[in-house]
């Protein structure tokens, strides 16, 4: 069989770079096993290295120019015929997403069609304007402002939205001007395979999206350091974000980081309990609390924290865990064997430092890797729980007093990305929208959760760069320039 095959072909497990499926430069692969069947193969994929890096980032940089002149609209087209190549392979997805990362298939559905609506929506940027127009102070002559691409961007994107995430990076970038070079997540690179493939079909001029799977120490740490990248965007760990932060800005890159997050949802004595309850275990149990908007604290008030307490354990009683593929099940497995070790590490740690588990805290069965829905109660604001981001469905109840308290815990922490709160009181939810230390906020709803034509992005910690998604993607996908033009 030849090691490169013409798009819109069947990857296979191979890159796309330069519009074509290729296998890695060195031949090396690695295979994808089923998180709910770990015995099961998903599939085999490149094992890429710097060669395969240096070749996409040659691609992109040759196919820049000719992008970058295309009108707006034009390359718009390109988004809406690809979001249409989404829309028709939902079901396909979907099953690949549940396959190999775990995710309901429910919830994978959902994704997909976020990722085509995302792709719309950029593309709708056509029909919007592309600068301003000033008047010069001295002599009432024209100043104006235009948007140019920065270029080649490096996109390194996390397998817990594996079509999400690397959609809602690429399409602006794309919208905008620029070329590009997406690592997908070594956990789940099938799905993302699927976004290379409906551009394919789109006929995206070659070199213009370049798809490389692999590790991120290698490939994406030589995205990150080729002096041909402008741009990188990541979402992903804090330890590796502030790797790519150090690296990148040492070579005057632009960068944009997505972290994670610790998010609280504080439940006032005067909230419908019941559909706090509701918004709780969705937050921090769908998808396996494998997001970084899920809720990890839970700060209820004295007066309404007994009642809360039974109405949440009870929805997690008649809450479904298993096979994800079942279309009645909620919570399905952990992505991997070392993230599922991982959570149940930080269980027994959580035990051992006081608290006290009220719900779950145990493997599910010997073979998926299932946890069960684990709540702690008791927890110290100094311990690890209170402290540090469990990514996995693990969420911590405490008592509070006030509003001045809630806010206070609920803010201690470094990270800031989602926060919400439960209350009838217009005093309250203002309050909370002025002082919550968080760059999404919710009141009367989960933490999770975002519309694409709205920013998306935290604060202190949890974020660097500009914010993502709807308007706000144009700060950091393109560069401003000002223009006076005299008679």
């Amino acid at each position: 069989m030849s090691d490169v095959l013409d798009a819109p072909a069947r990857a296979m497990g191979r890159n796309f770079v330069g519009g074509r499926w290729v296998a890695a430069v060195g031949g090396g692969t690695y295979t994808k096993t089923s998180p709910m069947r770990p015995a099961e193969t998903v599939g085999e994929f490149s094992s890429s290295t710097e060669q395969d890096v240096d070749h996409a980032v040659t691609a992109a940089a040759e196919a820049f120019a000719a992008w970058a002149a295309l009108p707006l609209a034009k390359r718009g087209s390109y988004l809406v015929a690809a979001a249409a190549q989404l829309e028709a392979r939902v079901e396909e997805i979907a099953r690949d997403m549940t396959a190999e990362m775990g995710k309901p298939l429910r919830e994978a559905r959902g994704e997909t069609m976020r990722a085509a609506q995302i792709l719309r929506y950029s593309a709708s940027e056509a029909f919007r304007p592309v600068g301003e127009l000033f008047e010069q102070s001295l002599n009432g002559q024209q100043i104006s402002t235009r948007r140019r691409p920065v270029g080649v961007v490096g996109l390194i994107t996390p397998w817990n939205f594996p079509i999400a995430i690397p959609v809602w990076k690429l399409a602006p970038a794309l919208m905008y001007g620029n070329t590009v070079v997406l690592k997908l997540a070594f956990e789940a690179p099938l799905t993302g395979l699927h976004v290379a493939e409906a551009f394919a079909a789109a006929e995206l001029p070659a070199g213009v999206l370049n798809v490389l799977t692999g590790r991120g120490s290698v490939v994406g740490a030589a995205i990150v350091k080729d002096e041909r990248v402008r741009a990188i965007s990541f979402t992903g760990s804090v330890e590796t974000g502030r790797f790519v932060r150090d690296e990148a800005t040492r070579s005057g890159k632009r960068v944009q980081l997505e972290l994670g997050g610790h998010n609280p949802l504080i439940v006032m004595a005067d909230a419908d309990l019941a559909r706090a309850a509701e918004a709780a275990y969705a937050g921090a149990f769908w998808s396996a609390g494998q997001k970084c908007t899920a809720t990890r604290r839970i700060f209820v008030q004295d007066e309404a924290y007994d009642a809360f307490r039974e109405t949440f354990l009870d929805r997690i009683r008649r809450g479904r865990v298993g096979d994800p593929t079942d279309p009645e099940v909620e919570v399905g497995p952990i992505v991997s064997e070392s993230q599922f070790a991982d959570i149940l590490g930080a269980i027994d740690r959580g035990r051992a430092e006081g608290g006290t588990v009220i719900a779950g805290g145990e493997r599910c069965d010997d073979d998926s890797y299932l946890v069960e829905p684990t709540v702690f109660e008791g927890v110290a604001d100094d311990a690890f729980l209170s402290c540090e981001e469990v990514f996995g469905p693990v969420t911590t109840l405490y008592r509070f007093a006030d509003l001045d308290e809630a806010l206070e815990r609920a803010n201690a922490v470094p990270f800031g990305l989602s926060a919400s709160i439960f209350t009838s009181s217009l005093a309250t939810a203002t309050r909370f929208q002025d002082e919550a230390q968080a760059g999404l906020l919710h009141v009367n709803s989960q933490t999770a959760g975002a519309d694409v034509h709205v920013p998306f992005g935290g604060l202190k910690s949890s974020a660097f760069g500009p914010h993502e998604q709807g308007r706000a993607a144009i700060e950091f996908y393109t560069e401003t320039v000002t223009v006076y033009v005299d008679p």
